[in-house]
């Protein structure tokens, strides 16, 4: 059996392992073995990789140097990525995989690059092939490069959250599709260096402005979104350099990513090509969200600690600044008490709380709250009218009940938790603004609702105290 034969045979395992590794990271129950079997799979690729390059191209001082400049990067690589993943916040971790896909397109870009530069190797029959290959892995990253860019300045607030309307937005967007299809005809008659250098521009702009035309909102499918890009980045450069493992691992990716961001828009309500298509149809907010529309009521966390001792049963609703306030480990402190003293306790997790999917489904995790009392918007929405009280902490829009009462809101028709229908909804907030949307939330002045100021952390712990 030949080095190539086996070669081939470790990436076909490790796409199985990549395979598994999804279906492993879907359940709760089995995240730790698909991580697992994600590791273990580049491994194997990665390994893989290089016995063949040493092997073919042993001898020669151009090889050594290759295979030297390979262990280097991937060191590197390796070094700085351990170092961020100890470091980061998981309040942090949204911008942090939008800059990671970033790099997937950049690396698309750049072998396309390569590919259009030394082309000669190409049979006849198939140069016009490559020169297609070429331009559309370029496109892609490219795209996937500057939108993944404009994402983790928003998601680290760098630049407004708010879309960016510029005028007659959507026909730029058109018009830059229908200019990469002529360039791409034109570059596979009479391939040149000036239309690559004008698909590569045209796509990083592209990629900028499709992004910065979406709204806070819909970032967390933005994130999806991108990396389904990045996935189908890094299948095109597999194309380009004839690796099988990335283009099957680049199609796992975007195939995923696209799903995901399909099922993300269903849960909001939103058009998935409108979505991705630069917020294409979608109007600016005509006000600012920062007006207040009457009274709220002020509670302090005594006063909480007793309605929850009297509380038959207690829906928890978390988001985005319990990730700030880090304040999953308290909340699932303060689970344990009232479950102790006979209340029934739950978690209602929108399908876009936080930044990034499944963002309050892995802090509640860390923090050994029980899988089978978090429950998903679905299963848990019909029971808000026979709830005693609801605990919102740090979630904004997607408990806002103007998405679904107010026809001229700007998130009118996306789902959203229905907690206004329990008997008393506490909700945790440091101030009276609006949410990620840029979207007033007139929940803060429901009769029922009461609102509890500070930090979540802290207040939580202020309620166990009183407990």
């Amino acid at each position: 059996m030949t080095i190539d034969m086996l070669t081939t045979a470790a990436y076909i395992v490790a796409a199985l392992m990549f395979i598994l590794s999804l279906a492993g990271l879907s359940k709760h129950e089995t995240s730790r073995s698909g991580l697992t079997f994600g590791i273990a799979g580049m491994a194997l690729a990665l390994g893989a990789t290089i016995a063949s390059l040493v092997i073919n191209t042993s001898g020669t001082a151009e090889s050594t140097l290759g295979l030297t400049l390979l262990v280097v990067v991937i060191l590197v690589g390796a070094g700085i990525g351990l170092w961020r993943a100890r470091v980061v916040a998981m309040t942090g971790m949204p911008e942090l995989i939008a800059l990671l896909h970033s790099f997937v397109g950049l690396a698309a870009v750049l072998v396309g690059w390569n590919g259009a530069l030394d082309s000669h190797h190409v049979p006849a029959d198939f140069i016009a092939i490559h020169h297609g290959e070429v331009f559309i892995g370029v496109f892609i990253g490219a795209v996937t490069f500057t939108g993944s860019i404009v994402a983790f300045l928003k998601l680290s607030a760098r630049i407004p959250s708010s879309p960016l309307m510029l005028p007659g937005k959507n026909f730029l967007n058109v018009g830059a599709l229908a200019g990469f299809v002529a360039l791409t005809v034109w570059y596979i008659i009479t391939p040149d260096i000036g239309l690559l250098i004008a698909v590569t521009v045209l796509a990083l702009l592209l990629g900028w402005h499709l992004v910065a035309s979406i709204g806070g909102g819909d970032m967390p499918v933005v994130v999806s979104m991108l990396n389904s890009y990045s996935g189908w980045a890094a299948a095109a450069a597999g194309f380009l350099l004839s690796n099988d493992l990335l283009i099957v691992t680049g199609a796992l990716v975007g195939s995923s990513g696209a799903y995901l961001s399909y099922i993300m828009c269903r849960a909001m309500n939103r058009s998935f090509i409108s979505v991705i298509a630069g917020g294409f149809g979608i109007e600016k907010p005509a006000a600012s969200g920062e007006e207040e529309t009457g009274e709220f009521q002020e509670i302090d966390a005594a006063s909480v600690a007793e309605m929850l001792s009297a509380a038959d049963t207690v829906i928890i609703t978390p988001g985005y600044g319990m990730a700030v306030a880090q304040a999953q480990y308290p909340v699932a402190e303060l689970t344990q008490q009232l479950i102790a003293k006979g209340v029934t306790v739950r978690f209602g997790i929108h399908p876009v709380a936080g930044r990034l999917p499944g963002h309050m489904n892995v802090l509640l995790a860390e923090a050994k709250v029980p899988y089978d009392i978090v429950l998903e918007m679905d299963e848990v929405n019909d029971d808000f009218a026979s709830t005693s009280v609801v605990l919102v902490i740090g979630a904004n829009d997607t408990v806002n009940p103007a998405a679904a009462e107010d026809p001229g809101s700007p998130i009118a028709g996306m789902p959203v938790l229905h907690v206004w229908e329990a008997s008393k909804v506490i909700v945790f907030k440091r101030s009276m603004s609006s949410g990620y949307a840029g979207v007033q939330n007139p929940l803060f002045f429901r009769e029922n609702a009461f609102m509890l100021f500070g930090d979540a952390k802290e207040r939580v712990e202020d309620i166990i105290k009183s407990l």
